[in-house]
């Protein structure tokens, strides 16, 4: 009889090395685990793919990868399971801490050891990260590359209005002379990254197709499609409306227990700041422009909600709905004013 043999492994990923701890099951029963250090370079790929053969790891559905998203240090490892067919799952570093409980002490070897044991306790609910698309980690790139142009530019604004009022007007031409070749470069740079990242989403009819479907969507423009597009993996990994609203940080939750904390439902301090912002501003795009939103709106102000509380509700809606236009993979359709 055949012997059903598992694979879980667990890599702390850092800047110049990765640590991995390989645990083999063999028919329920753990066997001893295995770790070693690799760098976090070409090179340090084959050497893994390597000891990975050696110890006769299947890179199929019986093996799970753990890592956390470390911003763009784990691309490298990313690409290697993508090609090699490798289930790799990237979690969440704060959800995967908190599912330690205490834990006393830390080094990058430990951390590989317990993100291995994370694999072996959750492997039945953990989904596959999708295959790395280069395209949509091109886009990625280039967002964020519109956004650190965008903050130099508007630092620099800052700068020389605070530096006007107390300035004469001669030195002040001076400094203003001095930074406008900046300020044009960057200008210029900006433009240049929206251009690219038009051309990308042009390039890439999945991308494309999606981009088009939030554009229909009241009060997502442009940038927030891009955004939301970039935040969810283009959609691959199948989220909910709710589960985009939280991570936007606009979906309210309960506050209550027992008798004695009767809190009202409040949003979560954890978000995503940038994409909460563009949710914001979609909002009030929405209520200036939509008769379905501005109406909503004004009702809940009457009723006696705050105003802010009116437009985050808003914000969720477009949450909610950017997913169901996803899933639906129909563009969406205002019924309001055939209602109304």
């Amino acid at each position: 009889m055949k012997k059903e043999v598992k694979f879980y492994l667990g890599m702390d990923v850092s800047k110049l090395w990765v640590d991995i701890t390989l645990m083999c099951v063999v028919d329920h029963k753990k066997q001893p685990t295995i770790a070693e250090r690799f760098d976090n370079d070409a090179a340090g790929m084959k050497a893994l793919h390597k000891w990975l053969k050696k110890h006769k790891v299947s890179f199929d559905e019986n093996s799970l990868l753990v890592i956390e998203n470390t911003g763009v240090y784990h691309r490298l490892v990313w690409e290697y399971c993508s090609t090699q067919g490798l289930p790799l799952y990237i979690g969440n570093a704060t959800h995967i801490k908190y599912s330690f409980g205490i834990a006393r002490g830390k080094n990058d070897k430990i951390d590989s050891e317990r993100l291995c044991t994370y694999a072996f306790k959750n492997a039945d609910e953990l989904k596959a990260t999708p295959v790395l698309n280069p395209v949509f980690l091109k886009l990625k790139d280039m967002m964020t590359a519109r956004s650190r142009l965008l903050a130099q530019k508007n630092s620099i604004k800052v700068y020389l209005s605070e530096m006007k009022l107390s300035n004469s007007k001669e030195t002040q031409l001076i400094i203003e002379q001095a930074h406008k070749a900046a300020v044009e470069g960057i200008a210029k740079s900006l433009k240049d990254v929206e251009k690219q990242i038009k051309q990308m989403i042009e390039q890439d009819e999945a991308i494309k197709k999606n981009y088009e479907l939030l554009r229909s969507v009241p009060g997502i423009g442009h940038l927030t499609a891009v955004y939301v597009i970039c935040c969810t993996n283009n959609f691959i990994c199948k989220i909910t409306g709710k589960q985009l609203a939280s991570y936007a940080g606009v979906a309210p939750f309960g506050n209550t227990s027992g008798t004695s904390i009767k809190g009202r439902d409040k949003v979560h301090k954890m978000a995503n700041k940038d994409l909460k912002k563009l949710l914001h501003m979609g909002a009030i795009s929405a209520i200036t422009h939509y008769p379905e939103f501005k109406d909503y709106y004004e009702r809940k102000v009457k009723e006696g909600k705050h105003e802010q509380s009116a437009i985050n509700a808003i914000r969720s809606k477009i949450a909610l709905r950017a997913v169901a236009v996803i899933n639906k993979q129909e563009p969406y359709v205002d019924n309001y004013l055939k209602v109304a």
